[in-house]
């Protein structure tokens, strides 16, 4: 599975840790919401469950999600949990259809999939899991594009480069006639959505002789592979394949700044900071596997967050998820 190498950071003994002081609240020292399942909550018998939860959507945000199922399952092995990863826009196209539980997403939903959901009669949440600090990469051999302005990167990627800019000097010339090898995410991928919106300044335009895939995996392997080569996806990502990528700085108009932890919750990594989310059904939540898996999530969701190696929420926006979860099991 293509998010493999970030659970191997869920360790036994992180595991053990976590379901031992679950009622932590992800280390802020809150309690767990009403109704959390004993794995979120200390000192009391977990109350067993049984169930099947689906799951899909971003593959950015999916590891985060099969993170927290994972952990859950080791108090609740009797409830199912499958997490797919057909992109945001595939995995609205089944949460609409009311195919699934839960969507995980790496952009908001978008007017026309509300409408689709209404359609069908599909009420649901938006809650904000985690951050991430999208990244553009290139393989160790670059030694010439350690910091990149916005507009190189849209002179790279806008509809209007397509067969014209096919060097790196046609970027720039003070670069290499190096070949220029662009790999990124699928036209379903909330990642694609966000990268062209911010870059080319309208979402989902691009040039289209690039090589695409919703897996992150195959864009990490085809950057290496090339010399010219550059992609972008997940901080994540990168840090799990930081041995052989450099993560490009980016230069918004005040300076090139990397992308971090820090950067991305501080504000300075623009523009390319961006919030992760999940998205509940109304009516699934009412099941109290679901409900009871939410909790567990949104209890210990920094946690979470650390351990599968995404950029946690700060106070301000942990609080804000806890009020919105209550708000849905409340509607």
């Amino acid at each position: 599975m293509k998010y493999a190498g970030r659970l191997a950071v869920l360790t036994i003994a992180g595991v053990l840790s976590l379901a031992a002081c679950g009622g932590d609240g992800g280390g802020t020292g809150t309690n767990a919401e009403p109704g959390a399942t004993a794995a979120a909550t200390e000192g009391s018998a977990p109350a067993a469950l049984s169930g099947e939860i689906k799951i899909d959507g971003s593959s950015t945000v999916a590891p985060l999600t099969q993170a927290a199922s994972e952990l859950f399952g080791e108090d609740q092995p009797t409830v199912k949990i499958a997490v797919g990863t057909s992109g945001t826009g595939g995995g609205f196209e089944k949460f609409c259809a009311g195919e699934t539980d839960i969507s995980d997403a790496s952009r908001p939903i978008k007017d026309e999939e509300k409408a689709a959901c209404t359609a069908k009669g599909i009420n649901f949440s938006e809650l904000t899991v985690a951050t991430d600090a999208l990244t553009v990469v290139v393989p160790k051999e670059n030694t010439w594009a350690s910091c990149l302005t916005v507009d190189q990167l849209k002179k790279m990627w806008e509809p209007a480069a397509e067969g014209k800019v096919m060097s790196w000097k046609d970027v720039d010339g003070k670069f290499p006639d190096e070949p220029l090898k662009l790999y990124g995410p699928g036209t379903d991928s909330g990642t694609f959505d966000y990268f062209t919106g911010e870059v080319n300044g309208e979402e989902g335009a691009s040039r289209k002789d690039y090589s695409p895939s919703e897996n992150d995996n195959d864009i990490v392997t085809g950057v290496v592979g090339a010399k010219g080569g550059l992609g972008y996806f997940g901080f994540t990502y990168f840090e799990e394949n930081a041995d052989k990528l450099t993560a490009v700085q980016i230069d918004s108009g005040s300076g090139c700044v990397a992308p971090s932890v820090e950067a991305a919750q501080n504000g300075t990594y623009t523009p390319l900071a961006r919030p992760l989310f999940i998205y509940p059904s109304t009516a699934a939540v009412k099941r109290p596997e679901v409900a009871s898996f939410l909790d567990y999530f949104v209890t210990n969701i920094n946690t979470i967050a650390k351990d599968a190696k995404f950029i946690p929420l700060n106070a301000e926006q942990e609080a804000k998820l806890k009020s919105d979860l209550t708000a849905l099991k409340a509607s």
